[in-house]
């Protein structure tokens, strides 16, 4: 969900990263315990572009966090009950960024939600978890807020 939460006009080809992330998400619901996409998804490589634009952005973004970050509360994300709830989050805020409007940037917040989750569990920190569920639920007021807005004016 890194690709859809930088705010570049990627037009459609997020949803595929998104397709991804859903289905992910969908495994860990399910509680399986390795994660499993088609052989043909996992051959694929990114855009030159994408690897030029929007790489050293994310990883930029990935240090700055991880410098900020610590353990807190990394009992609550040990279970396999927390990761099935978090993997519903991420669910919903990937569905809520694959349903904004093409060229609208509506799609930022809830992948930015999505990745600041994923950082909070690499890095076993809870208060990022509380950050990343506010910035992605601030995103699907957005997408449905605005979302309207620009379903009507087109």
């Amino acid at each position: 969900m890194a690709i859809p939460a930088l705010p570049l006009p990627t037009g459609g080809v997020t949803h595929v990263f998104e397709i991804v992330v859903m289905l992910l998400a969908l495994e860990l619901i399910a509680g399986r315990k390795t994660v499993w996409l088609p052989k043909q998804w996992t051959d694929k490589k990114l855009p030159k572009k994408l690897q030029t634009s929007a790489l050293p952005r994310l990883l930029r973004f990935v240090r700055w966090v991880e410098g900020h970050s610590k353990p807190r509360f990394s009992k609550f994300l040990a279970n396999a009950m927390s990761t099935r709830i978090l993997a519903a989050t991420i669910l919903i805020f990937t569905i809520f960024a694959f349903l904004a409007p093409p060229f609208s940037g509506l799609d930022t917040l809830p992948s930015l939600g999505v990745v600041i989750i994923s950082l909070a569990i690499i890095f076993e920190d809870f208060l990022l978890t509380i950050i990343g569920i506010t910035v992605g639920l601030a995103g699907i007021g957005l997408v449905l807020l605005l979302g309207r807005v620009v379903i009507q004016i087109l």
